[in-house]
């Protein structure tokens, strides 16, 4: 019977003071402050930059003459295609250098070996027999800092005798100054655009709550078609090759405190619509 009214007694402290605790923190609640008015801003914008920099690429190579795939490639026939292979090579740099571009721009890459399979002469049985040659290859890529050079490289790269020109690749010198450009214009757009809503609300923005990026600004080269076009006033023909622009995007966004007689009767967030 002690043992009923002791644990009854606890029962009931234990209720008391779970009353006592729920009505201390309830003034505390009651007491938050409501969230402060703000406003959120989001932008996009983008800078259009004219490439200042291309690397064109191109290949070099020399076959061995084909023979039986029951033969092995004769280690002379080798030799005289790897030399024609270098003194073609060394000829493509010297019109290079003759260009006035320098040696570091000029990339000479290692020399590559493939197995090709051909097809043969056809035998008394009307049946062709597959034959095997060795292409020996070395590419090559040249660096312009001038654009104005990228016509003549071509044609000096043609006039070597290149077996396959793979394209031309444009650049910028300095990157980050143009991804920096890209950055500033969306947050100076997101600053307008809260200026403009502010101003129509009849509020004051404060100081800046938040930033964040919602697209980093991406510089990718390009690979871009040439057109040539002929001068038809001078009656010769005149390259003019056009490499376009680059297009960096960015965006962020953006939010501010709100300050003023009518931001303060408006607790909570006043919110942009996103940039389409």
């Amino acid at each position: 019977m002690k043992t009923a009214t002791h644990s009854l007694k606890r029962l009931r402290h234990g209720v008391l003071a779970g009353a006592l605790l729920a009505l201390l923190a309830a003034p505390s609640a009651q007491a938050a402050p409501p969230a402060p008015p703000s406003l959120s801003v989001q932008a996009q914008s983008w800078v259009e930059v004219e490439p200042d920099k291309a690397t064109l690429s191109a290949r070099l190579w020399e076959n061995t003459p084909a023979v039986s795939t029951l033969e092995e490639t004769d280690s002379a026939a080798l030799g005289s295609a790897r030399e024609r292979l270098e003194e073609r090579a060394s000829e493509l740099i010297t019109a290079m250098e003759s260009l006035g571009i320098e040696q570091r721009a000029i990339h000479a890459g290692s020399l590559n070996v493939y197995p090709e399979h051909v097809a043969g002469p056809h035998n008394e049985n009307g049946e062709q027999e597959p034959l095997m040659r060795t292409r020996l290859e070395r590419p090559f890529s040249v660096e312009l800092t001038n654009i104005d050079q990228l016509g003549d490289v071509l044609d000096a790269l043609i006039g070597a005798g290149v077996n396959a020109l793979d394209g031309v690749q444009f650049d910028l010198q300095d990157r980050e100054a143009a991804t920096d450009e890209a950055l500033t214009k969306a947050l100076e757009k997101a600053r307008h655009k809260a200026d403009l809503m502010a101003s129509t609300l009849n509020v004051t923005l404060g100081p800046v709550q938040r930033i964040e990026e919602t697209q980093s600004p991406i510089f990718q080269p390009r690979m871009m078609a040439m057109r040539a076009e002929s001068d038809t006033v001078g009656g010769g023909a005149a390259s003019d090759y056009r490499p376009g622009t680059i297009r960096i995007d960015a965006g962020v966004n953006v939010e501010w405190a709100l300050r003023g007689q009518d931001a303060r009767g408006r607790p909570g967030r006043v919110a942009g619509e996103p940039e389409q």
